[in-house]
């Protein structure tokens, strides 16, 4: 079973995930970075901006909370670029030592959400990157995106890299696939999907589900479904 709730933190959210039956599923790329707390585990990990799916086995009796930034905010609170975590699953003791981790750890155990928000408490994101994913969001070709920041491209793309882990233009392609995964999951036909996500045609949509989930947009669809009470968090997770 999956929950999720808005956070403290801004543009966050806090969920939970505890598995209900076997079978498992798929974490897929949403330009996010989470902070993961495992209920059997005395540490805190970091999962970073993924480039492709992930599989997600379950494991009885084990509940994960994880507190998910939007696109570009975790590395002000981390102190890490975002590319650094590119498809990377770390312990925090891994970034900021096995003391600091251990302190954190404590505080987590206690309250596992309102422990993982108190690590950014106070810390605001930068508004031009909010800004940036917004309009690579909306599909605006990267030069424009630039002059609208009132930067150049290349330091747009230092910039992209360092707060999303990606390049602009894979930050625009992830979501928009995470506009269409969305679409899918609430059962939109695929070919509306494709023009209401501002994908070509319905084949562009397919090669780049095939890219991102590993499977079709029609399969994408009945799996989340069949499973929609069990998915796992639309955002970064780790395995067991």
């Amino acid at each position: 079973m999956h929950r999720e709730r808005p956070s403290r933190v801004r543009g966050a959210v806090v969920w939970t995930s505890t598995p209900t039956g076997p079978g498992s599923g798929l974490v897929l790329p949403d330009g996010c970075v989470d902070l993961l707390w495992r209920s059997d585990r005395e540490e805190v990990l970091v999962a970073g901006p993924d480039t492709g799916a992930k599989a997600v086995e379950p494991v009885a009796g084990v509940t994960w909370t994880g507190l998910r930034f939007a696109p570009g905010h975790a590395p002000a609170v981390l102190g890490v670029p975002a590319a650094e975590l590119r498809d990377a699953r770390v312990a925090l003791a891994d970034l900021w030592g096995a003391a600091a981790a251990r302190r954190v750890a404590e505080q987590v155990a206690a309250a596992p959400g309102a422990g993982l928000e108190a690590l950014a408490a106070g810390i605001d994101p930068d508004p031009s990157l909010t800004r940036a994913a917004r309009l690579l969001a909306s599909g605006r070709a990267v030069a424009d995106v630039a002059d609208a920041l009132g930067v150049g491209v290349r330091q747009l793309h230092r910039r992209s890299l360092d707060a999303f882990g990606y390049s602009p233009q894979l930050l625009g392609r992830v979501l928009r696939f995470r506009r269409a995964v969305a679409a899918l999951r609430a059962g939109t036909p695929p070919a509306q999907v494709a023009a209401q996500a501002g994908f070509t045609d319905q084949a562009h949509l397919s090669r780049e589900v095939r890219v991102f989930a590993g499977t079709t947009p029609g399969a994408l669809r009945q799996a989340s479904s069949a499973n929609r009470s069990t998915d796992p968090p639309s955002g970064s997770s780790t395995v067991a």
